[in-house]
């Protein structure tokens, strides 16, 4: 019997929480309803700071209690549209806003903020949360998750990739063995210079990249970075693809126009995006999250990929904006049904695993 769960995602890029209300069944997930809710220049700026800097237990504690009552509202605006009681959701899944990720340490951990159990009082719904803990628990990297949501989605299609463009960028090869990894950066760098040098929350439709000219030397020297010549699998964040990250490639060219650093830094997401994606025998590329709506982006990438189709998701009847938020709702779902998450081939765990906490409404 199908029931209706919301799923939540806030990521890498920070504009805010996806809601997505989702009727799931044992074959299929279904987007019935969703919302968006900006987050707030403070709370974002203060998300940022902890990233970037020092910080104290106090912040962190504060700053996941603040998540938590974001996320409600975004659940409780969703209700209100939808004309929905709380009563008729079986449960929330909740990826939380990751602060750190560092599978590869001496002590692997992924933190995610957004007290669910603050989550849950405030919806009067049950939450599930803390996905990735587990997968890096059984040495896996815990990330990307969506290959399995993708696999369930899109398995019917033969060749195919499926590449997200959030903050990071990750693709999901389909196939008798899942295959699944970060490729680097997708719009993190362009949106930390726009906002750097313009004030602006994002290039829209990569006007500004489309003015400037392509830099070859810097976009040689950051595609060297040690992290695209890692053998999957494997995961990366802002902890790595950050400011620090791009002052340290900019510093020795002295001063580049502005435009041509931003042109550069599209060329960089689609030219370590194709070159992952050129390494496998595909047909077509189907494309979701905020990179989507990146015109010059996508027809970038299409040039790369001459030989491939590279469409929206949208095409297949799969919404690209709310994707992320439904495999959160879906694997709300399979926490509920004790079932095993197929990710070992994925994220390099020693095993599938049932993921997430169960964090009770009452």
């Amino acid at each position: 019997m199908s029931k209706l769960y919301i799923g939540l995602m806030s990521g890498t890029s920070l504009d805010g929480v996806d809601v997505a209300l989702c009727k799931i069944d044992k074959t299929s997930c279904t987007l019935e309803a969703s919302f968006f809710l900006a987050i707030s220049f403070e709370l974002k700026n203060e998300i940022l700071s902890v990233i970037n800097g020092t910080t104290t237990i106090k912040q962190i504690g504060e700053i996941d209690s603040k998540l938590a009552i974001f996320f409600a509202k975004a659940v409780n605006a969703l209700l209100e549209q939808e004309n929905i009681e709380a009563e008729e959701i079986k449960a929330i899944g909740s990826h939380g806003q990751t602060l750190w990720h560092e599978p590869n340490g001496e002590y692997p951990f992924s933190m995610q903020l957004g007290n669910p159990s603050l989550l849950a009082v405030l919806t009067n719904i049950d939450v599930v949360a803390d996905f990735r803990a587990k997968d890096v628990a059984l040495s896996g990297q815990g990330a990307p998750f969506a290959p399995a949501f993708h696999q369930f989605l899109f398995s019917h299609l033969e060749a195919c990739a499926i590449l997200n463009i959030g903050g990071m960028a990750n693709i999901s090869i389909l196939g008798q063995e899942l295959i699944g990894y970060d490729t680097g950066c997708g719009n993190v760098l362009m949106d930390l210079w726009i906002q750097e040098q313009k004030n602006m929350a994002y290039d829209k439709d990569g006007a500004w990249a489309k003015s400037g000219k392509v830099h070859p030397q810097l976009l040689e020297n950051m595609l060297a970075d040690k992290y695209f010549s890692l053998k999957f699998p494997k995961s990366t964040g802002r902890e790595y693809f950050n400011k620090k990250f791009l002052i340290n490639y900019l510093e020795p060219f002295g001063k580049i126009p502005k435009a041509d650093v931003q042109a550069t830094l599209l060329a960089l997401s689609v030219k370590s995006i194709a070159n992952e994606i050129k390494k496998f025998t595909l047909q077509k590329v189907l494309v979701c999250g905020g990179g989507v709506k990146n015109i010059f982006l996508m027809s970038e990438l299409q040039k790369e990929l001459p030989s491939l189709e590279v469409v929206s998701t949208e095409k297949y009847n799969v919404s690209s904006d709310n994707m992320e938020a439904m495999i959160f709702a879906w694997f709300a779902q399979k926490r509920f049904a004790k079932e095993p998450i197929a990710l070992k081939s994925v994220t390099g765990a020693k095993n599938n695993t049932i993921l997430g906490g169960i964090y009770a409404k009452d």
